[in-house]
């Protein structure tokens, strides 16, 4: 598993904890993450991952709820919720991460967490957020 890959599921695994014990973890992140992987590079991107969703939280949430018509966040799957989460993160605030790669990686994570339907979910909200930030319309052919 490539380095980038295996910190978002590190990121994911957290950020689930996180939503689950209503951020009691928090104390606990750095010790999560070591114990997930002895590869800094690895460790490093995850807590960057974990931070900068925590940091832009308000932020993301509100993208994703105005995105994902008829879908409170909080009657999202846990998993999906956070999946879209981390890759709302690297879509608004991380110009180093190729958009189709947030994309792609949060997909994949959907479907190894969550279940297959998961990953069209996924897949269309972050669409939305992309055509949002740069100002397109959609393309009727693939809506």
């Amino acid at each position: 598993m490539r380095k980038r890959t295996q910190a978002r599921h590190i990121a994911l695994q957290f950020l689930y904890q996180m939503d689950i014990r209503a951020g009691e973890v928090l104390d606990e992140m750095d010790t999560f993450i070591s114990k997930s992987s002895d590869d800094p590079e690895v460790n490093q991107f995850a807590l960057s991952l974990i931070q900068g969703v925590i940091e832009h939280r308000k932020e993301i949430d509100d993208q994703i709820v105005k995105t994902a018509q008829n879908w409170d966040l909080h009657r999202m799957a846990i998993i999906d919720r956070n999946v879209l989460r981390i890759a709302t993160h690297e879509i608004l605030q991380r110009d180093d991460i190729p958009t189709k790669v947030s994309i792609n990686e949060a997909i994949d994570l959907g479907k190894e967490y969550s279940t297959q339907q998961s990953g069209a979910f996924i897949n269309g909200i972050l669409d939305r957020i992309v055509r949002d930030k740069n100002g397109t319309e959609p393309n009727p052919e693939t809506e």
